[in-house]
């Protein structure tokens, strides 16, 4: 596997960051109709309950993205992004790796998310991390194009 990236905590209004998030939503739009895509906006990204990580390979280059937002003992991620020449090199499950280690460091219990029900790569990379298919969650709707999973990641105190 390819190592040749660095993730950190980075703010996620820079330009190539705003970037890589719009190149996500146009990918959403292409598979889901408006009301099925959940994306949190930039202003949400900003707030102060929310972790922002970059991948950034060799050259400097935003290549991945994923936000851990979270909510007492629970957290969901968002925002799990990766350019396409980047794919298949093992950045996702990196930048997935960063935000559970946070989530940790954040005394978070259980890991939460939405995603498509075409979205095979994601669900792949969730579901070998360990996470379980549920049900909806925290004003969500049940939706045939959403599938929700969570991660335990220990018992709460």
């Amino acid at each position: 596997m390819n190592t040749a990236w660095r993730i950190n905590a980075e703010h996620p209004a820079q330009p190539e960051v705003v970037d890589l998030l719009r190149d996500g939503e146009e990918h959403s739009a292409s598979l889901y109709p408006a009301e099925s895509i959940h994306h949190l906006t930039l202003d949400g990204l900003c707030s102060a309950n929310v972790r922002f990580m970059v991948a950034r390979d060799d050259r400097g280059r935003a290549v991945a993205t994923g936000a851990l937002v979270l909510h007492a003992a629970w957290a969901e991620l968002k925002r799990m992004w990766v350019v396409a020449d980047m794919r298949g090199r093992g950045v996702s499950k990196s930048v997935l790796r960063a935000l559970v280690a946070e989530a940790r460091r954040e005394n978070v219990c259980t890991l939460r998310l939405e995603t498509g029900v075409a979205s095979h790569a994601a669900l792949g990379l969730y579901a070998n991390a360990g996470f379980a298919r549920r049900g909806p969650f925290n004003g969500y709707r049940d939706d045939p194009l959403s599938v929700f999973m969570e991660m335990h990641l220990r018992e709460p105190s």
